[in-house]
């Protein structure tokens, strides 16, 4: 299993998933681009979650807020003095680490000898203004649900939503992490998706509930191998001071269990923190009671580009074929899959099979993303969509010409029938 990752790494950059950035110039630690198959799986499984969070939901609406906020959000919140972490520097080499990434020798050149753990703040800084030495210091954020506690009164006064509710955000969020690793795991650029769902004090109990189970449903929808998921729950003498609860959805990956998502019981420290720095009154009043209480909060925070990696490591096989033959293929959700189909003509010389070709791929364009294809011959056109994880492969033949049908393979099963073109929209 330890070479999985390695394979699934390899199968990113050779297939246009995942890429280095700045690779050219050596690269930049931990920040990766996503390729053009890359960037429809992964914009396919922002939409999942979308869909399930916010568009099959009656009480939850979503915002898109900024990267950079006002440099007090980031006080109130207490990560200027308190999101921080741990480093040890070898002292051979003088490569920093976190000190559980250390097992008795330096990962990089094999010492034994380290400094004492010291502390370091996480946030990246930045400026904002125009005129050298007068610029301000702000921060990217260090977590996409801030800007949900700073809009959450407008969003009550713009809605109609009444507790409970939720406010749901996908967006960047950044760490200055002092040894980002396992590819796409650790990262200092990342994509989060958050659902702070806020409640009455006296329902935090059921709501932290509920939402831990449609959570673990929800990636149990998402992957195949359901033994690979499990609860992780925080030690209560480990939890932050406001908090009752807090879990983590865990999925096994080749290094061992791996956070994939938290649900965590915030209560009302968030909205009572911005308030008092703010001075504004972030409290809310029930409009059939008239009760006034300030919110408490059960969050659900995941990475999009950890569970974009668990989605590969879940769906990547290796099969031996009856010739002897290895297949790759990722037998991806097909929700999440790049290209729903792959649409082949059987030969790319015989104008009226690919005129048949064409005119079946820009119908097929007009409800769903497909793939034409024409290079080389059927056997790596099917290997290559085996690896980039398209369910279906279509090709128009000499018969196509004769009965209006074609030959549809399926991705996980390798199995092919002549379908009839009308009924393709519909399989």
């Amino acid at each position: 299993m330890e070479d999985l990752l390695q394979k699934v790494t390899s199968l990113c950059k050779r297939r246009g998933i995942i890429f280095q950035n700045s690779e050219i110039y050596g690269g930049i630690g931990g920040f990766y681009d996503y390729g053009p198959v890359g960037v429809e799986m992964k914009n396919n499984l922002k939409r999942y979650w979308w869909k399930n969070m916010v568009d099959k939901r009656e009480n939850v609406v979503g915002i898109d807020g900024t990267i950079i906020t006002h440099p007090k959000v980031w006080e109130a919140s207490g990560h200027i003095k308190g999101f921080g972490d741990e480093a040890v520097e070898c002292k051979k080499c003088h490569a920093r680490f976190r000190p559980e990434d250390i097992d008795g020798k330096c990962p990089k050149c094999g010492g034994t000898e380290f400094t004492e753990p010291r502390t370091y703040n996480m946030l990246f800084k930045t400026e904002v203004g125009v005129i050298e030495g007068e610029k301000a210091t702000a921060y990217l954020r260090g977590e996409a649900c801030q800007t949900i506690y700073l809009d959450f009164k407008n969003v009550v006064d713009s809605t109609r939503q009444q507790i409970p509710f939720g406010i749901a955000q996908i967006g960047k969020a950044f760490r200055n992490e002092i040894t980002p690793n396992k590819f796409t795991f650790r990262t200092r650029e990342f994509e989060q998706w958050d659902m702070q769902y806020f409640v009455h004090p006296n329902e935090m109990e059921k709501s932290f509930e509920y939402w831990k189970e449609e959570r673990m449903n929800f990636y149990k929808k998402l992957y195949r191998k359901h033994e690979n998921l499990r609860f992780y729950e925080h030690p209560k003498e480990k939890l932050v001071f406001y908090a009752k609860k807090a879990f983590d959805v865990e999925y096994l990956a080749p290094w061992g269990w791996a956070e994939n998502e938290g649900i965590h019981w915030r209560g009302d420290y968030d909205l009572t923190q911005h308030s008092q720095f703010s001075g504004k009154d972030l409290s809310y009043t029930d409009p059939q009671t008239g009760e006034k209480y300030m919110p408490n909060i059960v969050e659900t925070s995941g990475g999009v580009d950890r569970t974009f990696l668990f989605l590969l490591l879940d769906s990547y096989e290796e099969e031996t074929l009856e010739n002897g033959e290895i297949r790759t293929v990722l037998k991806i959700n097909p929700e999440i899959a790049a290209y729903k189909a792959a649409v082949f003509p059987l030969v790319s010389n015989k104008p009226e099979i690919v005129n048949k070709a064409r005119e079946i791929f820009e119908k097929l364009t007009d409800t769903k993303k497909v793939l034409w294809d024409a290079r080389g011959n059927i056997g790596k056109r099917y290997r290559y969509q085996d690896e980039i994880g398209t369910p279906y492969c279509i090709t128009i033949d000499y018969q196509t010409l004769e009965d209006n049908t074609v030959t549809v393979r399926d991705r996980d099963t390798m199995k092919q029938e002549r379908v009839k073109i009308e009924d393709l929209t519909n399989l």
